[in-house]
């Protein structure tokens, strides 16, 4: 499901069972990334799916990329693998005006 950032946000901060999840690159990761975000880099093929199915099911994932795109693929993908549950923030995080972590 794709949200605004605003709604993203908002549900999020509600959801006491949410994951933030990052689908870029690990380099793209470090360069900054949303407060408490996993990575994982939907690039990586097959790797991307094993370690996305070894994630729990029953969590919210709030899933971004760069600019949304690939995080909606990303979605996509889970909605496949049996997560009822994974939204994509339009816009990724290049349109994100919150707060942003640089290791």
């Amino acid at each position: 499901m794709n949200l605004t950032q605003v709604d993203w946000v908002s549900q999020f901060e509600a959801d006491e069972n949410a994951v933030i999840l990052d689908v870029r690159t690990e380099d793209e990761f470090n360069e900054g990334f949303i407060a408490s975000a996993i990575n994982i880099d939907i690039h990586r093929g097959q790797d991307f799916v094993t370690e996305i199915e070894a994630l729990d099911k029953n969590k919210n994932y709030y899933v971004y990329c760069r600019s949304g795109m690939r995080s909606a693929k990303a979605c996509e993908i889970m909605n496949q693998l049996g997560f009822e549950n994974a939204y994509n923030l339009i816009g990724g995080i290049t349109e994100w005006d919150g707060e942003v972590i640089e290791p």
